[in-house]
């Protein structure tokens, strides 16, 4: 389950935090509200969590398997 807060690895190396997870007013499809470089970025929740198997893409820097990547707090 995707948390306010929650850190997350993009594999392309970028690290994200979750601002909060909103739906579209449309469509009522869940949405992921996350900053990244200072900029406030919203992707759908189904791309977020998908588990489609990038780790062959050659802009895939991290070599993770998923898109995103949750970054486990120590």
């Amino acid at each position: 389950m995707i948390k306010e807060h929650d850190k997350y690895r993009h594999f392309k190396g970028n690290v994200i935090e979750v601002i909060c997870v909103g739906k579209n007013s449309e469509t009522l499809e869940e949405m992921v509200v996350y900053k990244h470089d200072g900029n406030v970025w919203i992707r759908p929740l189904s791309m977020f969590e998908s588990r489609e198997d990038v780790s062959s893409r050659p802009d895939n820097v991290t070599g993770q398997k998923y898109r995103f990547e949750k970054i486990e707090e120590e």
